[in-house]
């Protein structure tokens, strides 16, 4: 598993996260305080609060090409 925070601030952000990651087949989460969202879930990101980083945990240890498509996104 790996988790990385990062930035969606804009409608333009959570449409590229959600398209990118629905292309794997493994299970990606976004986390935000106590809320869990399954990633590929467009209305269940758009139910975090968004103002402030959240954190995306990636069930699988091979997600090099998955981190370098969201690299924009990741707060460094």
């Amino acid at each position: 598993m790996k988790s990385v925070t990062i930035k969606i601030n804009t409608t333009q952000n959570v449409k590229d996260l959600v398209n990118t990651v629905s292309m794997y087949p493994y299970d990606i989460d976004v986390r935000s305080g106590r809320y869990v969202i399954d990633a590929k879930s467009l209305l269940g990101i758009y139910s975090l609060d968004l103002t402030k980083p959240v954190t995306l945990e990636i069930y699988s240890d091979d997600c090099g090409e998955l981190l370098k498509e969201l690299d924009e996104l990741i707060v460094k």
